[in-house]
């Protein structure tokens, strides 16, 4: 380490037109002024391994890329994909069958009783989610993880007989449903999209008006041992992840527990995946981790309900509290909910409005960058595939703050400051310490 290193900051700051912007660099060096707050880094004490961040290939947010003119599109796939001038996006998901972010509902094996699967297709895929998934591909220029996630089985295999408004999967197609797993998997690696893993189901305990499919703890084991599992396993996709309950965090114990509590359906299991809609729960899932730390945790999906909030600085910092908590509690990926959707924060076929961290004004092709666009920045691009969690904690609770070593030896430093009024801070990094003043609600990432 040299002598007196220097430390740089990215910061972006409610107020201020220029985000993830550098900062001047701060000198390291022996300050010791107790009087302050502190924000105290350890790299010597390691935890998980980080192994991505991104978002959600969804119909909606294709087609609305779709409208935007060659110029903007490409902004869009650089702003998130390219590893070094955007965020460098490399964990993405995308629904099998129709969600409510598709122009309307749809199945892949829409022939009722077709248990044999000789109606599966995919053509409505290829019309604008492979093309947008392969285009970002292209810029990403290194592998994307995809998760695969249902929203809900095709009508004919459900007891309500619908896509909406929840429903069980039939006992008598619970077979055909985990072969619809692997045709969907064989598909998209034959269009150039490989998977990574599969969720069972999103949101298993929620009915919805839109698509929606329910299954209690013991359903979603049973699936999983009996069929999904040896399915994947019998068509040699083996090597393809199992992600549980992709819901909330306030049950994410309780699922957990029926779950890894069957050691042969445990074996097929990669980890646990949630959400963060409802209350906060921010300690389940270190207790997850702490009961069955062989398994990992993912984020799969979180946005603001209830139109674009354009303009929104809370918006931002919903996504930075729930990111720094999450990764401090082991979480070892984040997936934000759509890449794009347009000014009304849709296309929905039930109406259901949310914002993104880009809009796009499609009337005046002009992509509208949201304040979680950079919170979300601050983490995913300074903290690469391969870092590792290290040992951070503040000495007030105004700070929220994360810390982890990259790959490369540089060491990251996140910090929030949601208070109303600047807070200034002694940084103690590894023994070095600086001075820093961060602008009231702001987010400043700290490299050395």
């Amino acid at each position: 380490m040299k002598p007196n290193p220097s430390l740089r900051c990215f910061l972006t700051a409610r107020g201020s037109p220029d985000w993830l912007c550098e900062q001047p660099e701060l000198e390291l060096g022996g300050v010791h002024d107790d009087g302050l707050p502190r924000v105290w880094v350890d790299a010597s004490r390691r935890f998980q391994e980080i192994e991505g961040f991104g978002g959600a290939f969804t119909e909606a947010a294709a087609l609305t890329w779709f409208k935007l003119g060659p110029a903007q599109r490409d902004e869009l796939l650089r702003a998130y994909f390219h590893p070094e001038c955007g965020h460098g996006y490399t964990w993405c998901r995308v629904h099998m069958g129709s969600c409510d972010f598709a122009l309307g509902n749809y199945a892949h094996a829409e022939v009722p009783d077709d248990l044999a699967l000789e109606s599966f297709d995919i053509t409505r895929d290829r019309q604008a989610l492979l093309p947008f998934i392969r285009a970002a591909m292209r810029v990403a220029g290194r592998p994307i993880k995809l998760l695969v996630s249902p929203w809900s089985p095709p009508a004919w295999m459900k007891t309500n007989g619908h896509m909406n408004g929840g429903g069980r999967l039939r006992p008598e197609c619970r077979a055909a449903w985990a072969r619809c797993f692997v045709r969907f998997i064989e598909a998209y690696e034959a269009e150039g999209v490989p998977v990574w893993g599969v969720s069972v189901q999103n949101e298993p305990m929620a009915t919805q008006r839109w698509d929606s499919c329910i299954y209690s703890a013991e359903e979603e084991r049973d699936f999983v041992r009996d069929h999904l599992g040896p399915e994947l396993e019998r068509a040699g996709l083996g090597h393809v992840k199992i992600v549980v309950w992709d819901h909330n965090r306030d049950l994410m114990v309780e699922r957990a527990s029926v779950m890894y509590g069957d050691p042969e359906a445990a074996r097929f299991v990669w980890g646990t995946g949630f959400h963060w809609y409802g209350e906060d729960h921010f300690d389940h899932p270190r207790l997850v981790h702490d009961a069955w730390p062989d398994k990992k945790l993912l984020f799969t999906e979180g946005c603001q309900e209830g139109g674009p909030h354009h303009g929104s600085w809370a918006l931002g910092e919903r996504y930075a509290r729930s990111m720094i908590n999450d990764l401090n509690a082991w979480t070892v990926g984040w997936i934000d909910w759509n890449l794009l959707l347009d000014e009304q924060g849709g296309p929905n076929h039930v109406g259901n409005f949310c914002s993104a961290p880009m809009l796009a004004d499609t009337a005046a092709d002009r992509l509208l960058r949201q304040s979680s666009y950079a919170y979300i920045g601050h983490f995913a691009r300074f903290v690469r595939p391969g870092a590792v969690r290290v040992l951070c904690a503040a000495t007030a609770a105004a700070l929220d703050c994360t810390a982890f070593a990259n790959p490369d030896g540089t060491l990251a430093t996140v910090v929030m400051n949601g208070t109303d009024n600047e807070m200034r801070f002694l940084l103690r990094v590894d023994g070095r310490e600086a001075v820093v003043c961060q602008p009231a609600r702001s987010i400043a990432t700290y490299l050395l």
